[in-house]
């Protein structure tokens, strides 16, 4: 296949949406996450999407399908919460390296059937590697700041298991994702690195952070330029922002990446800031007119959307 950074020379690469929006339109039930492997599971595993790779794997295949066809470059695995220490919450540690491995193949094999139909326009999967419910950063306990729950070492050890499960799989590049804590997404992208140089391969690696409100910082107090600057010595092939804000939000911080970084630069926005209720409200039209000024901007080289989002938005940025 050809190399993903020869592609983004020539072009804007187009990534995925949003997985989460598209499972809910299949109103599934505990039935569809348990299957068969875990009828007998001693806990409840509704709403645990990255299992659905194992239990449902039909319906993640057509998701990804609908992106492909739409006109994404990129899919993102079902695995942002698939660590041992996310998937610890359902008890569920111990499928963790199935849960990816199967998530890889699952989008792979949609890359190759749509690469095979169109040669002209290779599709890559993205490992989608989150954040995990633990910061390294921050205390959970007001009363006591120098407290963590979890340590630098637990999480690579924890997404050094997640990354060779993806590796194995088959994707083309890891994406560290959502990046609310600095020091969380060093973790993986150490583990990431122990990982190539042990199997002696060299997987390009994405970074994306994000901008948890109008201050324009991290949650762990990190300005955009502070981000980059913590993780510019790593050989990343893009840096970027997702989730959180819509793009007319992002804008302003891509712009200081755009000035500032070595690398390509990433954008997933979601479909607008979320409303009192918790949903999207931006229409592919709107959000596809701010996107545009991304691009007339150049102000990215991977653009995609995230929370909110589904085919149809991603048809209209294409």
């Amino acid at each position: 296949m050809e190399d993903i950074r020869q592609v983004l020379a020539n072009r804007i690469l187009v990534l995925d949406g949003a997985m989460g929006t598209m499972i809910q339109r299949h109103t599934l039930e505990e039935e569809d996450f348990r299957g068969e492997r875990f009828k007998d599971h001693p806990v409840s595993l509704k709403g645990n999407n990255d299992l659905l790779s194992i239990t449902r794997p039909d319906i993640i295949k057509d998701i990804h399908a609908a992106y492909f066809a739409a006109g994404a470059d990129i899919a993102e695995t079902n695995t942002f919460s698939g660590t041992t220490i996310a998937q610890a919450d359902y008890q569920l540690e111990e499928a963790v390296y199935d849960l990816n491995y199967q998530s890889a193949r699952i989008a792979k094999e949609a890359a190759n059937e749509f690469t095979a139909k169109e040669p002209h326009k290779p599709r890559f999967v993205a490992g989608s590697m989150g954040p995990t419910n633990r910061t390294a950063s921050i205390s959970p306990d007001v009363n006591n700041p120098g407290f963590r729950a979890i340590t630098f070492e637990e999480l690579t050890a924890a997404y050094k298991i997640q990354a060779k499960a993806l590796l194995d799989g088959g994707v083309d590049l890891f994406l560290v994702e959502t990046v609310f804590d600095t020091l969380n997404a060093k973790a993986a992208l150490f583990a990431i690195a122990e990982l190539q140089e042990e199997e002696g391969t060299a997987i390009p690696v994405m970074v994306s952070g994000t901008i948890t409100d109008a201050s324009g910082r991290t949650l762990s107090g990190q300005t955009t330029k502070a981000f980059l600057i913590s993780l510019e010595h790593m050989p990343l092939l893009s840096i970027g922002l997702n989730c959180a804000l819509g793009a007319k939000e992002l804008r302003p911080y891509l712009q200081v990446l755009d000035k500032e970084a070595s690398f390509f630069v990433s954008a997933h926005p979601n479909a607008g800031p979320p409303n009192e209720f918790g949903e999207y409200d931006e229409t592919p039209e709107l959000m596809a007119a701010q996107i545009k000024d991304f691009l007339d901007e150049g102000l990215v080289n991977i653009i995609g959307c995230c929370c909110g989002t589904t085919p149809e938005h991603i048809k209209a940025i294409t």
